[in-house]
């Protein structure tokens, strides 16, 4: 059986978003379960949906707030649940702010799309339940 990663997205640019929800339903195991274009909407749903979710892909520049305020609100979310930027400013000195905050990974839009894909396949991989039916593997 297939597991899907459950994922958020928080993307104010209706074409990006539309096209990151495309590509990762149909290159990877991934479900989105829903997105907001503001801080204040993506901080409200992560908060009372916490445990519908795998993962969060986040931009930083938003419609209203930031980006950093959305992995703030992202910092004592279950071990399990993995928060990744997906940002045209992934800087060094972003890609270190983003790590204060515990994402997991920073992507580049402009250039990392095929490592996005690659992070949520391995990570739909890693959320596969494990068979306890005792095989003879």
């Amino acid at each position: 059986m297939e597991t899907r990663l459950q994922t958020y997205i928080v993307e104010d640019n209706l074409t990006i978003r539309e096209n990151l929800i495309g590509t990762l339903e149909e290159l990877t195991c991934t479900t989105v379960v829903g997105f907001a274009e503001t801080e204040a909407h993506a901080r409200q749903w992560l908060h009372d949906h916490s445990e519908e979710w795998d993962l969060a892909v986040v931009d930083l520049f938003l419609k209203q707030g930031s980006g950093l305020g959305v992995l703030q609100a992202c910092t004592s979310r279950r071990a399990n649940q993995k928060v990744v930027v997906l940002s045209n400013y992934a800087t060094p000195d972003i890609r270190r702010r983003c790590a204060e905050f515990g994402v997991d990974a920073v992507f580049d839009k402009s250039n990392e799309i095929d490592a996005l894909v690659d992070f949520c396949i391995l990570e739909a991989v890693a959320h596969r339940p494990t068979s306890g039916t005792g095989g003879t593997g």
